[in-house]
């Protein structure tokens, strides 16, 4: 199937909105991205278009696709059959007028719905009277239509054979009026997309919202209409109570005016309906109701996902109800009279309903892993326990955690977008830097003891080469008194003429070799000299290296 919602990846936060709300089990596939980021992209072909995660994205990450664009250039160059559902006077009530006029000013000509809402209702009455079906889901509802062909294929049975209104005014169209022009449908409903698509009768699926996103793009003033005048001259027909389809029973209020002893139940909203036609499947024939008439949005179509509306349910139902009252009016006045329906009548005498039915295609379901194949799936989640496999948190955004782990066997999500496991991992990794902490600290009092030590070491050493410096200064103090004492007595022996001159000489020699001596001793302390400053200025950068070294160790104990 076509894309028809997308999905902005650097918007969406992974917070599993659409999951939670989306009725559809394989519509959604999250993935981790490589920045550690969760992201939720769109399955197109298990996807139901229902809109619910459009309608629930509270960070603009999903949107849909429509065809106004592709409709509005397809209208400047060919005559264009524009058909307008009866939502369109809720969900623009004091504009709808004027946006049928704006379109019909570009050539086209103009349709109601609601005409093939009446006919929709009466190919219903008639089928069921005539027995030509059994019990029936309605499918007014594209979403629907698309829920059970893909998920509850079995209950095809039970979906009724007759075409939508839209389908059924589009079918009077082209086989009774003999119009081929080009259509486009003024919508609230994503969904119609997909309608369109299988049954090839309508050729663009304009939304309200995207419309009304074009009008504001282009500057296009659209004039106001009095909001309590329902009637409009359309190129054809105007409907009558098929105009109250969109609003929640709207097809059963149909049915039993014409019929009010058939048995007919209700349903809206996506966490009501789906669960509901699960459990429609599971029941015996003889429990379902002759009319189970559905619908996806809890409020009927007036307020569909692509509606744009920023009118309340309150608004809508006052609205539609003054619409039925209308619609009745024009009934009695206009077709009706002496107690027989002439709208009905006139629809017998030149209506086939088999024109008006159609087929479905069901969808192979996807295999149901046993809970064998589950096991693993678990194991990786970290449920171990039959507490874990039911927790069912609903952080995932799936009913359960055996849901969750049918998605990730399905390759639909992924093990770490579990919250318990994620917390799994998170007490593991906790612990882990625990211990490192712990055996970091063990390390760190080591180095401090070390330190202290060295630092000791150290201060004794620059101790002892202060001992070395007097020392060797005092040695060289005195090597030079007793050099020059020497040198003295040397000068002196050489003076005096009253000592032998052998023994003179002799004692020369051993004074001189004496001085050469104590010269070298003079030599040595002073390169002792030099030596012990260099070790004193290592010693003073040892000493502040140690100081660094203790004034991190204990920022990292602390």
């Amino acid at each position: 199937m076509n894309e028809i919602i997308v999905v902005n990846s650097d918007k969406c936060v992974g917070c599993n909105a659409c999951v939670r709300n989306c009725p559809a089990p394989e519509a959604n596939i999250t993935k981790q991205l490589d920045d550690g980021r969760f992201v939720t992209t769109v399955n197109p072909d298990r996807c139901i278009t229902c809109g619910e995660c459009v309608r629930s994205c509270n960070h603009g990450a999903r949107d849909y696709i429509d065809d106004t664009e592709a409709a509005i250039s397809r209208m400047k160059r060919d005559k264009m059959i524009v058909l307008a559902t009866p939502a369109i006077k809720t969900v623009f009530p004091t504009q709808w007028k004027g946006i049928l006029d704006w379109f019909r000013k570009q050539g086209c000509i103009i349709y109601d719905v609601s005409f093939g809402a009446d006919i929709c209702t009466w190919a219903h009455v008639r089928a069921l009277e005539n027995k030509m079906v059994g019990n029936v889901i309605t499918q007014p509802c594209a979403a629907i239509v698309k829920y059970i062909e893909i998920y509850q294929p079995k209950l095809l049975n039970n979906l009724s054979p007759i075409h939508s209104p839209i389908s059924c005014a589009v079918t009077y169209i082209k086989n009774y009026l003999l119009k081929m022009n080009p259509i486009a449908v003024l919508t609230p409903c994503i969904a119609k997309k997909t309608e369109f698509m299988e049954t090839k009768l309508v050729d663009y699926n304009v939304t309200f919202k995207k419309l009304n996103e074009y009008f504001e793009k282009n500057n296009i003033r659209i004039p106001s209409n009095a909001i309590d005048d329902f009637e409009y001259k359309f190129d054809d027909q105007q409907g009558q109570v098929g105009a109250v389809y969109p609003r929640p029973g709207g097809l059963r209020d149909n049915i039993w005016l014409h019929d009010p002893d058939i048995n007919i139940t209700t349903s809206e909203g996506v966490h009501k309906v789906y669960p509901e036609l699960d459990m429609y499947a599971e029941m015996p024939e003889f429990k379902h109701p002759e009319v189970f008439d559905v619908l996806s949005c809890e409020f009927g179509c007036n307020v569909g996902p692509a509606s744009g509306t920023n009118q309340t349910v309150f608004d809508v139902m006052a609205t539609m109800r003054e619409v039925e009252k209308e619609a009745k009016k024009r009934r009695k006045t206009g077709l009706f009279g002496k107690g027989e329906d002439r709208l009905f009548k006139k629809f017998d005498e030149e209506l086939n309903i088999q024109d008006f039915m159609r087929t479905y295609r069901p969808v192979t379901p996807t295999p149901m892993p046993s809970e064998r194949q589950l096991d693993p799936i678990y194991e990786k989640m970290g449920k171990h326990t039959v507490a874990d496999r039911t927790f069912n948190c609903h952080a995932c955004g799936y009913r359960s955690c055996r849901d969750m782990a049918i998605a990730i066997y399905r390759g639909l999500n992924t093990p770490d977008n579990c919250i318990v496991h994620a917390k799994t991992v998170l007490v593991a990794r906790h612990s882990q830097l625990q211990e490192q902490h712990e055996k970091l600290a063990e390390i760190t009092t080591e180095c401090l003891r070390l330190s202290d030590q060295l630092r000791n070491d150290v201060k004794n050493i620059n101790e002892n080469m202060g001992t070395i410096d007097n020392s060797t200064t005092a040695t060289s103090e005195r090597a030079a008194v007793v050099n020059d004492l020497l040198k003295n007595i040397v000068a002196f022996c050489n003076a005096n003429d009253t000592m032998d001159a052998d023994t003179v000489k002799q004692l020369v020699s051993i004074l001189e070799t004496t001085i050469q001596a104590f010269s070298a001793l003079d030599d040595n302390v002073n390169t002792t000299n030099e030596s012990s400053n260099l070790i004193q200025k290592s010693i003073v950068e040892i000493t502040k290296l140690v100081d660094d070294i203790n004034e991190t160790l204990h920022k990292t104990a602390v």
